[in-house]
C-alpha cells in the first residue's frame, strides 16, 4: 500500500500522540485522546483506522506502532508538495521559497553540500 501524505486535522492530532508515545496500547491511546481532545473511544478508533489505512501506523494486537517516523512522514509530505505544486522541480521550489532574498553564505554552503551528496559527488565544493 502506498503511503498517503495528507492528513486531516483530527488525523494530525492523533498522529502526534502516537509518534510521541509509540508503541502504545490502543486503549491507552483512546484514553489520551479523550483527555486531550474530548473524543469518544469510537472516534479515536475510527481515526486510527484511517491512519492505518493511509500507511502511517499499524495496529497489531491492540498495540499501535509507527510504520513511518514523524521525520519520514514530513519528508514525504515535502516531496508531495514539491511534486504537486512545482511539477517536481526542486529549483522552482527553491526560487519560490527564497522569494528573491539572498541566501546567507552558510545557507549557500549547505545547499552546495546537499547537491553534492545527492549527485553522489560528496566533494568539497
Amino acid at each position: 500500500m502506498a503511503t498517503v501524505f495528507r492528513l486531516t486535522r483530527a488525523e494530525t492530532n492523533l498522529a502526534g500522540i502516537i509518534w510521541a508515545n509509540a508503541p502504545i496500547p490502543s486503549p491507552e491511546l483512546a484514553k489520551i485522546a479523550e483527555r486531550e481532545f474530548k473524543w469518544k473511544r469510537t472516534t479515536t478508533y475510527t481515526i486510527l483506522k484511517r491512519l492505518c489505512g493511509k500507511g502511517v501506523f499499524r495496529n497489531d494486537s491492540a498495540t499501535v506502532s509507527a510504520i513511518l517516523t514523524h521525520d519520514e512522514f514530513l519528508a514525504g509530505q515535502s516531496r508531495r508538495f514539491v511534486e504537486d505544486t512545482f511539477g517536481g522541480s526542486l529549483p522552482k521550489f527553491i526560487t519560490s521559497f527564497t522569494g528573491g532574498r539572498k541566501l546567507t553564505p552558510e545557507q549557500a554552503i549547505e545547499l552546495r553540500r546537499l547537491v553534492d551528496e545527492c549527485e553522489g559527488g560528496g566533494g568539497n565544493g
